[in-house]
């Protein structure tokens, strides 16, 4: 009989400890999952329909009642409320500055003005070298480090990623900024929601995609010789 045996745990390296997200897993947080996208999309879709088929007050009140029950139903299942409460921030002041002035194409200005401050703040990260979507992804992905800072081609590879986001939801507000203006409201809804997630998810994608294969090179370049 031998004494002393004790068992071994698996030995797990700095690699376990600090793995990144898959790009799977980090869009799909960010767009919160497919539940997400459709939850969120639900209130502008029975606000278009609703407004089309009726008048403007009872598609105000149908949208922000449909807002509200999503997310008392998170709440329900205790699961997370952020899309859901985000969601209905943004439907509750729309659907606020429509009832109060009358106007239905007025429930997109509020998504109007936020994506060209977004864009504008966008672009002027990216000119002043402190590109946001840098810092986005310290807090997002890297788990608030920002060696990112440290490594000149990263630093260009997110200014870049930076302005590519800038100039894409300046160019999408734009569009909807045009039909807000020419008074267009039905295209105005549907250019609301054609233009919402799709883009946003091809940037996350590009995004990623990018950032992983500039780091991935980066850790694989040989190190410099010493000169002399």
């Amino acid at each position: 009989m031998t004494t002393g045996q004790h068992r071994t745990e698996p030995e797990t390296g700095p690699e376990d400890d600090e793995r990144l997200p898959t790009m799977a897993e980090q869009m799909a947080d960010q767009l919160g999952g497919w539940r997400g996208l459709v939850e969120s999309s639900i209130p502008v879709v029975v606000f278009v329909i609703a407004n089309i088929v009726g008048e403007l007050r009872p598609a105000v009140i149908a949208s922000v009642a449909v807002a509200l029950l999503i997310a008392g139903l998170r709440l329900v299942q205790r699961r997370p409320v952020r899309h859901a409460v985000n969601g209905l921030f943004g439907v509750g002041i729309g659907a606020a500055i429509a009832w109060r002035t009358g106007d239905e194409r007025d429930f997109y200005l509020p998504g109007i003005l936020y994506g060209i401050g977004y864009g504008l703040a966008l672009l002027a990260s990216a000119a002043i070298r402190q590109p946001l979507v840098g810092w986005i992804w310290s807090v997002l992905v890297a788990k608030g480090r920002s060696e990112w800072r440290d490594d000149p081609r990263l630093v260009r590879t997110f200014t870049q990623l930076t302005v590519l986001w800038g100039v894409v939801w300046l160019a999408k507000v734009g569009v909807q900024a045009g039909l807000y203006l020419a008074h267009q409201d039905t295209a105005l809804g549907v250019a609301r929601l054609a233009l919402g997630y799709p883009p946003y998810a091809l940037l996350l994608l590009i995004t990623v995609w990018t950032v992983r294969r500039v780091t991935r090179e980066t850790a694989t370049a040989p190190e410099p010789l010493p000169r002399g």
